[in-house]
């Protein structure tokens, strides 16, 4: 592409994503840690934990505006900023359990925002080529940065005042903000939606209908590759004899650890192999490692391998539905930004509610339960899912395409 040239690496521009994964690890282990330590009990966690990590799901319906009125850097810098303001906040105040939700509620949602603002923006820089190496480093700045606040979160809130602290790990989220000092930002190719807010919404429909986007959406909306016993895992330790260290451990920085080195196995793998089979040989081979577990003994070693194993296919999985939604974005797509967030927040959806599918497997059948069950319904989801790619093996793929907004006078 023209631009090609000006671009830094692509690695560099896939480490935009890291202020939404600090998030993500500040909002997903910090909080309820926080909440814990100053007397919460374990169910009023939960709960604000829930509603806080909520915007996952709903998000995309405000996505729109990210396609419209400002530049997709200008949006990254203003959520950024108030998801950094909303860390800082919550860190001085943790035994406020109402402000805490108040103020990360919106906080997350800020850094969904974010997020959908720097994977539209980089997602119609790169070229088609770099599509996987993107959703390699994406995969990778999200898990690196959210085991990294877990250890700042750790070391600043057990020494430092929490305003300090507060400061400390909101300025966090701003540093890898400075990565847009040296990338490109095209201005917005689209008239201010209030304009014509009906011509957008109609472009934006038409571009939702195409079957590629609709395919992409099937295979984020079905859990093929959800690996959603990996946060049921984390309460099982007892099943394991495992301590609470060792728990601790393994579900933490090692998952991390376990999380990155997955997400570099996207490489080879998108060097050989299109994404969309790849993603669901992912969940095949995937679920098989699931219903191994069911021959490990239940021992503490047997915990680390489980749940390290899950985080690793789980990584593997979102680095390839990464790759996947930048496919579909394509070059210089105006709509670039809302379809990355619709994506993302489809991607989100199996994860909630196989999570609470596998805990009636485990009400069923204990651990075992929940195993089977993870696996069988991942396994049934992928061959749904090949057998409908095998019926549209073929045909044009549009998503592909540049998405050309309607003349100006189409109202």
């Amino acid at each position: 592409m023209e631009n090609a040239r000006r671009l830094p690496p692509t690695w560099l521009m896939g480490l935009t994503n890291a202020p939404f994964g600090l998030t993500g690890g500040f909002c997903a282990v910090v909080i309820p840690e926080l909440l814990a330590a100053h007397g919460i009990p374990a169910g009023h966690v939960a709960a604000i934990a829930a509603a806080i990590l909520s915007p996952g799901f709903w998000i995309f319906a405000v996505s729109p505006m990210l396609d419209a009125w400002l530049s997709r850097r200008t949006y990254a810098v203003i959520f950024g900023s108030l998801t950094a303001v909303a860390i800082a906040v919550t860190v001085a105040h943790p035994d406020r359990p109402g402000l805490v939700e108040a103020v990360m509620l919106p906080g997350f949602a800020a850094a969904m925002l974010y997020q959908g603002s720097v994977g539209g923006w980089m997602g119609s820089l790169v070229d088609k080529k770099e599509d996987g190496r993107l959703g390699v480093w994406f995969a990778v700045s999200n898990l690196g940065a959210g085991g990294l606040m877990m250890i700042l979160a750790g070391q600043l809130v057990s020494r430092l005042a929490p305003a300090l602290a507060g400061m400390l790990m909101g300025s966090a989220v701003l540093v890898p903000m400075l990565l847009f000092l040296v990338i490109p930002s095209p201005p917005a190719r689209r008239r201010p939606a209030r304009e014509s807010f009906g011509r957008f919404n109609r472009e934006l429909v038409s571009l939702l209908k195409q079957r590629s986007v609709l395919m992409a959406l099937a295979l984020f909306l079905f859990p093929a590759a959800s690996f959603a016993l990996t946060n049921v895992l984390g309460g099982t330790g007892a099943d394991f004899s495992a301590n609470d260290r060792t728990v601790s451990l393994f579900a933490g920085v090692g998952s991390s650890l376990a999380g990155i080195a997955g997400s570099f196995l996207l490489f080879p793998l998108a060097r050989r192999f299109p994404l969309r089979p790849v993603y669901l040989a992912i969940g095949i081979v995937g679920a098989i490692f699931t219903l191994s577990l069911l021959t490990l003994p239940r021992q503490p070693w047997s915990f680390g391998v489980a749940i390290t194993g899950e985080n690793l296919f789980q990584a593997l999985a979102f680095a390839t539905g990464n790759g996947i939604a930048f496919e579909v974005i394509g070059p210089d797509n105006p709509f670039a930004a809302t379809l990355f967030t619709v994506l993302l927040a489809a991607s989100n959806m199996p994860i909630t509610y196989m999570q609470l599918i596998d805990g009636k497997g485990y009400d069923w059948m204990g651990l075992t339960g929940s195993i089977v069950t993870d696996a069988g319904v991942s396994i049934v989801a992928c061959l749904t899912l090949a057998w409908m790619l095998f019926r549209w093996r073929g045909r044009p793929d549009t998503a592909l395409q540049p998405i050309v907004p309607l003349p100006e006078n189409a109202d």
